[in-house]
């Protein structure tokens, strides 16, 4: 069972950023099987919006997404001094070595390929990222 989250004595709040209506589901529904709050949405503009309006813990964010890309949507987060802090997890298709350094240069925590790893991997790192925190 998950401990609560620091910042709000709440469970923590996970921005889940994922185009693929399909996975975004089978990634929430694991992250509230663990007492994770879930806020979805399908694109980057979106995401930007919920980051002004929601305390997030964490940004599950989709590389791949309509209009405005993952790596666009993370060079925002670090570059806005209010959700630079926020931990930023990227989700790809693709393990492209230029891809997995770009990510780390834009500030993400970690860059995921999600055909190697389960939806419960993926949580387990989550909770890993969360908690080595507080």
């Amino acid at each position: 069972m998950l401990k609560k989250s620091h910042q709000s004595g709440k469970s923590p709040i996970i921005l889940l950023v994922e185009s693929d209506e399909f996975l975004a589901d089978i990634y929430a529904k694991n992250l509230e099987m663990e007492n994770f709050r879930v806020v979805k949405v399908s694109n980057g503009e979106r995401a930007l919006a919920q980051l002004k309006t929601k305390n997030v813990d964490l940004v599950l964010l989709s590389a791949t997404l309509p209009n405005m890309n993952g790596f666009e949507v993370l060079a925002e987060i670090k570059k806005d001094n209010k959700t630079a802090s926020i931990p930023v997890i990227l989700l790809s298709k693709l393990g492209a070595k230029e891809d997995v350094e770009k990510s780390r240069e834009l500030g993400a925590e970690a860059y995921i390929i999600k055909s190697h790893f389960r939806p419960s991997e993926i949580v387990d790192k989550i909770k890993k990222l969360l908690f080595k925190r507080t």
